[in-house]
């Protein structure tokens, strides 16, 4: 799956801006804590993923339906303020965005920005003794879609350029932190990506030099995802307009290994730019839609992952749910997972035979 999980219902701990390790302090915290991460890395395995997650539950049930997406980040890097303020956007919005971005909020920055208890080795090690499978560490929101959300009320850094070139150092020390841990599979999440969109083609160069800084050149998987928005089941209509096949291309020399992209709420819509990704890139599908409660049959999604072969080798492909679990009933998500490995299942037997 591309990360987050729904959290047991009986574990209703917050960190509210904590230092996980401050937090772990109380021992019935630390206990559930684990217990959960525990809880949701079996959801995985007994659904039948191949490589699992922790499935995020250091993230608090903020608002956004995906909870503290965005805010996990900036409580735990110096320089912003605590409080949820409009976001800056907040005057230009229409329609369906208008909702998202009250719900994203935006940030004050007061100082300079520095690396604080973000704690992503740590967290990926209390996973890692949970599963002998693979275990996806998924780092973001990221610098790019950060420096989005701010007021500049103080401090040297201006502009989203400024702010964003700094704040990929401080995640890039997350990343080697994590790779350090032995963690192999990293996955960067950024929805820098659709800024373009809004702003202009000069900001492809700009997303792309954020990437390199932050992910760029590291001794692991790696992967990038970008996401079409995901408020309570509400995509964004402006920023994401023309879907994949607009911005995509503008990112094939990306520093990534491979693009980690939904397809399934669209019904596979702009599965065809795939056509020309590049030889040396992978494409982890999202084959399963988590904007809807309704678990897919197992043949509906083995349709949808036909229709990602049909324009890239099965070799390069990984398939994966869209992204945003968290927002669902934990049975939903779980049988929505069952229904992900059912689907891969057929369509290798069918590759078996042909």
């Amino acid at each position: 799956m591309v990360g987050s999980y729904p959290r047991p219902t009986w574990f209703r701990y917050q960190l509210e801006g904590r230092d996980v390790l401050e937090a772990f302090k109380l021992a019935p915290h630390a206990e559930a804590f684990d217990d959960a991460v525990h809880a949701v890395i079996s959801d995985q395995e007994r659904a039948g993923l191949d490589i699992v997650t922790d499935g995020q539950m250091w993230f608090d049930d903020y608002t956004m339906g995906i909870g503290a997406f965005l805010w996990y980040w900036l409580e735990r890097i110096d320089g912003f303020g605590k409080a949820k303020l409009p976001h800056p956007a907040r005057k230009k919005a229409r329609g369906t965005d208008a909702f998202t971005i009250d719900e994203a909020g935006g940030v004050a920055l007061r100082g300079p920005v520095a690396r604080g208890p973000i704690r992503m080795a740590e967290l990926y090690a209390l996973a890692a003794r949970h599963t002998s499978r693979p275990l996806k560490a998924c780092v973001g929101a990221g610098p790019a879609q950060l420096s989005t959300l701010v007021h500049y009320e103080a401090g040297p850094l201006r502009d989203r350029y400024a702010l964003s070139t700094a704040l990929a150092e401080i995640f890039r020390a997350e990343i080697d932190a994590l790779i350090a841990a032995g963690c192999e599979h990293i996955q960067l999440e950024d929805l820098g990506a659709w800024i373009p969109n809004l702003s202009g083609a000069k900001d492809y160069a700009w997303m792309l030099d954020i990437v390199e800084r932050t992910i760029g050149g590291v001794c692991a998987t790696t992967s990038w995802h970008f996401c079409l928005g995901n408020v309570w089941g509400n995509r964004m209509k402006g920023m994401t307009e023309g879907g994949y096949g607009r911005v995509l291309p503008h990112y094939w020399d990306a520093p990534v290994g491979e693009f980690v992209l939904d397809f399934a709420c669209r019904e596979m819509e702009d599965v065809g730019v795939l056509r020309d990704l590049p030889a040396d890139k992978r494409v982890a599908a999202g084959v399963i839609d988590v904007r809807s409660l309704e678990v897919e049959a197992p043949e509906q999604v083995a349709e949808r992952i036909r229709k990602v072969l049909s324009v890239v080798p099965a070799e390069r492909v990984t398939l994966t749910t869209d992204c945003g679990m968290k927002q669902l009933p934990r049975m939903c998500a779980f049988q929505k997972l069952r229904a992900l490995a059912e689907g891969a299942r057929i369509v290798r037997q069918e590759l078996v035979r042909s």
